[in-house]
């Protein structure tokens, strides 16, 4: 018997068959008993959909004239389609009516371009889902948050709804299920109900070979000591590269939301090796993964107890007040935020540590928040409160869910297409394992975040925040300052995170890089990947800092590292971790990155 017959008996086998009904109906009875309790306490519907969806209709039905017009403009786009793909079955040569966006992967099989009845298909859902959300986006007379729920959600549908996602309109599916004789199917409904045991009861997609990463063996590798800990922190110090170091440590403040590994994936893609290689004194902070015990930990916490705390460790280690620090997306907000506290307290016993400041896609003035705004209101707020104290924290996969949702044709329905439809394996891919490598929030830090910052914007007004009962104004920040953004964020979009050339008194040195939140920072020059603008003009308006800006080739760490040069001291001695007046406590990466719950 060859290998074909025996995979071909493995699926076929009743017993295969059988094991997916016994695992089905006990997942659905766990699902019912787990749930059932709960379900009356839950809000139906806690982000309003459905009433703004009400109130959409509602406007658009007060017009009807409009709503006809827009009937028959996607009457007559269907009329053109039936024509040009009648031609083209009698032999014509036909341009297609409309044709995916630039970037849209969905449709890459030939097939959806080379067979006539999925070309139409294909033609025929990009018709549709455009006309229906331009349909939407029109609509006069709903505030900004109504209009934006109901573009982003109309959006979230027909993403839903597209034929790639269903096995019979997805010729890809199609090919492999008759090659296959099913068994893609198959071995796709095993991998379905194994996500959904991984998940307890909760559908978590696998994006990856989890099974081919471990953190500390192959990813999170730059050699390093750990030097100082506390209930929020482990302080790392990482090995030297080179006999001389510039004398000016540099201390990184990742986003807790994920884990600061993100910089250091391999060592071919690691930030925190380049800049060791570089010659930098790296510090970074690894945030502790919470439980229900650090519920009561709020913002000023992690001010104070994060950065604050590990600028006199640094002192300790090193000898050096001064330190240039780097604030990674919350992290940054942080950063932004401790240095407007130490100016407000007027402690000296913290001024005048931080030398300069960097911001890797850090968000400031929250106005104009982007598709994360959907999901912040106070109706959705109060609710997810509730959730929050009954548990003392946010659980990493609800918020890893928002993010997935807000890309959710490569995060959620690729994904699908390939674990479920297709029946095969995550393919290996470190980035995606960090994505699902989620930590929670403690609920005081969490409800203060999403209230002050997203949802009243409190962060950009002088006073309009206090941390450890000092009210804060960002705009008495005077270091030098060095921001990054993205183009394609989703999560800061760029020109929100422009706002803050306006709010520092410091100089200001503000750069865009091409992709996205994460692939735009994590860069390396090596790979000769993407471009990035700059623009030494003070211009208020994003949009025309963009139009006199040059763009240049490859990775903008070059342009940093140039830049926070001039921050960085003099050669001395390269520092080993735990020579000096801190002691190595344990290897990197830690502990705290390696903290998982049950």
């Amino acid at each position: 018997m060859n290998d074909e017959s025996v995979n071909q008996t493995s699926y076929t086998d009743p017993a295969v068959f059988a094991d997916i009904a016994q695992r089905s109906q006990r997942l659905v009875s766990d699902f019912m008993t787990r749930h059932a309790a709960e379900m009356h306490e839950k809000a139906v519907d806690p982000a309003n959909i459905g009433g703004a969806f009400l109130e959409m209709t509602a406007r658009l039905m007060a017009d009807p004239a409009k709503l006809m017009q827009a009937q028959m403009s996607l009457w007559q786009d269907y009329l053109s389609l039936w024509q040009t793909t009648a031609s083209r079955m009698m032999g014509q040569d036909t341009d297609p009516v409309i044709e995916p966006e630039k970037g849209d992967r969905r449709f890459r099989d030939p097939a959806w371009n080379e067979n006539q009845v999925f070309d139409y298909m294909k033609q025929s859902y990009l018709l549709t889902s455009r006309w229906l959300e331009d349909v939407v986006g029109e609509v006069e007379g709903l505030d900004d948050k109504t209009s934006r729920k109901v573009e982003f959600y109309t959006r979230q549908l027909t993403e839903a709804l597209s034929p790639t996602n269903f096995a019979l309109t997805n010729p890809e599916v199609l090919r492999a299920t008759a090659d296959s004789n099913g068994e893609n199917l198959v071995k796709g409904l095993q991998n379905l109900l194994e996500d959904f045991e991984r998940g307890d009861g909760k559908l978590r997609i696998s994006m990856t070979d989890e099974d081919a990463f471990e953190v500390g063996a192959n990813i999170a590798v730059t050699p390093g000591k750990v030097v100082y800990r506390n209930a929020l922190m482990e302080l790392i110090q990482y090995e030297p590269t080179t006999d001389k170091v510039k004398s000016t440590p540099l201390m990184i403040i990742p986003p807790w939301i994920n884990k600061f590994y993100i910089l250091d994936l391999r060592p071919e893609n690691s930030f925190i090796k380049w800049a060791v290689d570089q010659g930098h004194t790296v510090f970074v902070i690894s945030w502790v993964n919470p439980d229900a015990e650090l519920a009561a930990k709020g913002f000023d916490d992690y001010m104070l107890e994060g950065p604050l705390e590990a600028l006199q460790a640094i002192e300790t280690a090193t000898g050096e007040r001064e330190v240039n620090v780097i604030g990674y997306c919350i992290g940054g907000t942080l950063l932004a935020s401790a240095m407007a506290y130490v100016e407000a307290c007027d402690d000296d016993n913290h001024r005048g540590r931080i030398a300069s400041a960097t911001y890797f896609t850090t968000m400031l003035d929250f106005s104009e928040a982007g598709d994360l705004g959907v999901f912040i209101d106070e109706e959705q707020l109060a609710d997810l409160e509730r959730k929050m104290d009954q548990r003392g924290y946010l659980e990493g996969a609800e918020m890893s869910g928002t993010f997935n949702v807000m890309r959710s044709s490569d995060l959620i329905w690729s994904f699908v297409i390939n674990n479920y439809l297709l029946g095969k394996e995550p393919f290996p891919f470190d980035l995606l394992y960090w994505n699902g490598d989620n930590t929670r929030m403690p609920a005081a830090m969490h409800s203060f975040y999403l209230r002050k910052m997203y949802l009243e914007n409190k962060l950009v007004e002088p006073g309009g925040i206090e941390l450890a009962g000092v009210p804060i104004d960002l705009g008495t920040i005077k270091v030098p300052n060095y921001m990054v953004s993205t183009r394609d964020d989703h999560i800061a979009p760029w020109k929100s995170t422009y706002a803050a050339t306006s709010i520092f008194k410091g100089p200001m040195r503000f750069v865009l890089a091409a992709s996205g939140h994460i692939a735009g920072v994590v860069n390396p020059p090596v790979k000769q990947k993407y471009c990035y603008w700059t623009n030494t003009k003070k211009i208020k308006d994003p949009d025309k800092w963009f139009d006199g800006a040059t763009s240049h080739d490859g990775s903008w760490w070059p342009d940093w590292e140039k830049w926070v040069g001039k921050y960085s001291g003099k050669s001395v001695k390269a520092r080993i971790p735990g020579d000096s007046g801190l002691k190595a406590l344990e290897p990197a990466p830690g502990s705290y990155v390696k903290k998982e719950f049950l």
